[in-house]
């Protein structure tokens, strides 16, 4: 704990408080978000397609808006997009609270996933501006300790605050929110945009997206890496699947115990990884690296004979590695994106990086599920463990062609 506050603290002061900020996104948003399809389902009552469509609903607008999150930030600045989304959150969450009808609850799910899709670009592009080329690495290192802290702590407050009720753990998050907006309104120093020229407003946009558009290097990578995204995901849906086929009633208690070693490892290990690597590897060979770890994590999961010990350990393993795998790769990925960038139009890059992601994801969570019906116990965990593989030498393809150098940006024509 030491270290990590010595290594926030050589930060400026925007630095140290985009990681305590999102310390506290990842607290609001985590002590909810776990909870609430039992609360529509058992709380509420509603059927099993009416809490997958209020859930879906959050996913597709966070992750269909990222791009637009990223040009308002490059266009308009950043602190204005981490201070509406930060609004927007409260709101949704205090909507949350009191509302109950189907129509409703759409609404604040759809306001939920907006909010994360106008301050992630933002709070990355902030931080990788504010620590500077030599010291962007560091600062997504330590940026990625405050994330993963609040991934572990918001559950368990989450958990603490149903004591009471559902509407309290609402309350609470949406007043998270509502005070980060503040601090950060008075505390996060403006940061005007570059020059933007002039012309109508789509014009520019759509200049900044065939700039994007038109990078190819950072299409491949960002193509390469969609991968990572769809591995990382496994701990809500691969594992939990894998833990209910091994335990049965008792897989809610092994999965947040799976949950927990996962974030744990991350914030256990990320600065000391992240200082490995800066000493031995280039950053596209960290990436590869933990992609490769990634992908290994699957193999414990290969089925043999055992017990619910060994099953647990098994998943315990992969979680720890998945978690190891993405902490080694992490700073040096986010770096990368800006380097490819050009260090312009970061935000826009992020946002279409997240959003490339999101689609990965969901066609890759598919794929997962169409793998556990077959019935081949073997198929999925191999499948996962060459989707890292396979992830991991385009990376170090890539790396040798050359298409990792810092270069600047096309120049849309």
């Amino acid at each position: 704990m030491k270290r990590l506050w010595a290594r926030a603290g050589s930060f400026g002061r925007p630095a140290r408080l985009l990681m305590v900020n999102q310390f506290a996104i990842n607290l609001g948003f985590y002590m909810l978000m776990p909870y609430l399809a039992d609360h529509l389902a058992h709380g509420l009552g509603l059927a099993a397609w009416a809490v997958g469509l209020v859930l879906g609903v959050r996913n597709f607008s966070q992750q269909g808006m990222f791009l637009f999150g990223g040009t308002l930030a490059d266009r308009y600045g950043c602190k204005p997009l981490i201070l509406t989304g930060c609004v927007l959150r409260a709101v949704a969450f205090a909507l949350l609270a009191v509302v109950g009808s189907l129509p409703a609850l759409v609404a604040a799910s759809a306001l939920t996933g907006l909010a994360g899709a106008l301050f992630n670009p933002a709070v990355r592009a902030y931080l990788a501006a504010d620590a500077g080329e030599e010291r962007r690495v560091a600062a997504f290192a330590a940026f990625n300790v405050f994330y993963q802290a609040g991934v572990l702590v918001g559950p368990l407050a989450g958990l603490a605050l149903l004591a009471w009720d559902f509407s309290a753990v609402c309350t609470v998050a949406a007043a998270v929110f509502a005070a980060l907006a503040v601090l950060q309104s008075r505390a996060l120093p403006a940061r005007p945009p570059a020059g933007r020229g002039g012309g109508p407003a789509w014009r520019a946009v759509a200049a900044d997206w065939r700039t994007v558009a038109g990078n190819r290097p950072f299409l491949l990578f960002a193509a390469a890496m969609s991968g990572s995204y769809v591995l990382a995901f496994q701990v809500y849906l691969a594992l939990p699947l894998h833990a209910r086929a091994l335990f049965g009633q008792r897989t809610g208690a092994v999965t947040g115990a799976v949950f927990a070693a996962s974030a744990l490892a991350a914030l256990a290990g990320q600065l000391k990884l992240t200082a490995w690597a800066q000493r031995t590897l280039t950053g596209p060979q960290a990436v590869a690296r933990g992609l490769a770890v990634m992908g290994a994590a699957f193999l414990p999961l290969l089925p043999r004979p055992q017990g619910a010990l060994a099953g647990a350990a098994s998943l315990t393993l992969c979680a720890v590695l998945l978690a190891c795998g993405g902490a080694l790769l992490y700073p040096f990925e986010m770096d990368t994106v800006v380097r490819l960038a050009g260090d312009r139009l970061v935000a826009t890059y992020y946002g279409a990086y997240s959003t490339a992601s999101g689609i990965a994801v969901s066609l890759g969570n598919l794929a997962v599920g169409a793998l556990f019906d077959t019935g081949v116990r073997w198929l999925p965990w191999t499948a996962l463990a060459a989707t890292g593989l396979g992830c991991a030498l385009l990376v170090a393809r890539l790396h040798r062609a050359g298409h990792l150098a810092p270069r600047p940006a096309p120049v849309a024509g």
